[in-house]
């Protein structure tokens, strides 16, 4: 049998663009796992979720994402981007750098959108897919489109972040601003506030502004992509399809966009798929709901 790393190990991987700092939980040889957190998260999302996993046999790996916690750029010349293609190849090259064929993937919100991705364009590459909010690959070409007003606002800080204002306020008050995202996005998660601050200090990060403004400004084509990633923008313009095994986890007291009564997503996957809409549960959905996240994981697992 092969020996238990510590819980929580904190090793990098290093990979054309980033240092990835990662908590690595179980076996080395385990069946790989990849958790990924969103804005404003980061790995303390996947606490109750990532050791029993671990005590189950699977390699579980847990990332931070460009621009938060101890993960860095490996130079000051690459682009701080925070577009979709950006995470979605700091994922593929993050599984390549440590010699994962294919992994099962949990993500949400930016990381759930890497997740997507991956899934969706190397299909190869995705035993099986648990995704925050259904689909979330960005159809940018759409993204000025104006939305109904109960949409639109619930989208302030986007719009917040297109301003210098925005950038100043994120810089001046960081915490401040993502623990009132927190509340908003979660208004019935009552361990919500207790917990912040083992999440809070990953937004130290010396890139955590830069990422989080030029990703809020890019998906609206106010900010141009980093040129080295266009070829997966291209590929993203007609939103691909993912035809691996997925779960979608709905929170229905999502602050950011409520889960409509219809599956709005349901055109975009092939193959083996289902949504579940949480009552009781917010934007931070494995967080919120880590029992639902085991099952739906330990369903395409044993699949």
């Amino acid at each position: 049998m092969a020996t238990l790393t510590s819980p929580a190990a904190l090793l990098y991987a290093r990979t054309s663009m980033l240092d990835v700092a990662y908590e690595t939980h179980g076996p080395i040889a385990g069946e790989p796992v990849i958790l990924l957190h969103g804005f404003p998260y980061d790995p303390r999302g996947y606490d109750d979720i990532a050791p029993v996993l671990a005590e189950q046999g699977y390699r579980v790996l847990v990332p931070y994402l460009r621009g938060y916690g101890p993960t860095r750029f490996i130079n000051d010349q690459i682009m701080r981007s925070g577009q979709q293609a950006a995470l979605a190849k700091d994922l593929l090259d993050f599984m390549d750098a440590l010699s994962i064929r294919q992994a099962t993937l949990a993500g949400y919100d930016w990381g759930g959108r890497a997740a997507c991705i991956v899934a969706a364009l190397w299909p190869e590459r995705v035993r099986g897919l648990v995704t925050g909010d259904g689909y979330n690959i960005q159809d940018i070409a759409k993204s000025l489109e104006p939305r109904a007003p109960e949409t639109e606002h619930r989208l302030w800080y986007q719009y917040y972040f297109h301003t210098q204002r925005g950038v100043d306020g994120l810089t001046a008050n960081r915490r401040e601003l993502c623990e009132l995202l927190w509340r908003l996005w979660s208004p019935t998660w009552h361990e919500g506030p207790s917990l912040y601050g083992k999440t809070a200090p990953s937004f130290d990060n010396p890139d955590f502004v830069a990422v989080v403004i030029h990703s809020y400004r890019h998906r609206f084509m106010y900010a141009p992509g980093d040129p080295a990633l266009e070829p997966i923008e291209q590929a993203l313009v007609q939103p691909p399809a993912i035809t691996v095994p997925s779960i979608s986890l709905c929170g229905a007291d999502d602050g950011v966009g409520p889960p409509s009564q219809e599956d709005d997503d349901v055109e975009h996957f092939r193959g083996f798929y289902r949504r579940q809409v949480l009552s009781g549960v917010g934007h931070n959905v494995f967080q919120e709901a880590p029992h639902v996240t085991l099952a739906a994981l330990q369903e395409l697992l044993d699949r």
